[in-house]
């Protein structure tokens, strides 16, 4: 048996929806970063974008576990002497719920190039509306709480 490796051309990407609608951050993540990375085609290559776009709708709604929300803290550093920023969950997800998705997706690809080209297929929106009708996306259910 010869191991199958995808090309370029052989490639299909389809468009999925998630609704973060009381979903658990953590948990959606995982598994929209699966879909992102391929994970979840029979003819995944690890060196290859073989994934799907995602279209994450609701992130206003993303519900978090136990006391993270005044727990947690992001940190961001300018770059100057003295340049470091803390932000608590409960005030990211209140001021940019779309950033927090974004995050917590983030951390679960490849920290290289091939990660930052798997990054560029999702879009998260705030709110149910999203500009993305015309790529006609398919609900992706995820069974988790």
């Amino acid at each position: 048996m010869k191991t199958y490796m995808a090309t370029p051309s052989t490639i299909e990407r389809k468009w999925f929806i998630v609704d973060a609608a009381d979903k658990t951050l953590g948990r959606m993540a995982a598994e929209v970063a699966k879909v992102l990375r391929g994970k979840h085609k029979p003819t995944f290559t690890p060196n290859m974008d073989t994934g799907d776009h995602v279209i994450i709708i609701n992130a206003e709604k993303i519900h978090l576990t136990g006391k993270k929300l005044v727990q947690k803290i992001y940190f961001r550093h300018s770059g100057y002497l003295g340049g470091a920023t803390y932000t608590k969950a409960g005030e990211l997800l209140a001021k940019n719920p779309v950033k927090m998705v974004e995050l917590a997706v983030r951390g679960m690809i490849p920290k290289n190039r091939l990660g930052s080209q798997i990054y560029t297929k999702l879009h998260v929106y705030a709110g149910s509306e999203h500009p993305h009708e015309a790529q006609k996306p398919e609900v992706l259910e995820i069974d988790i709480r």
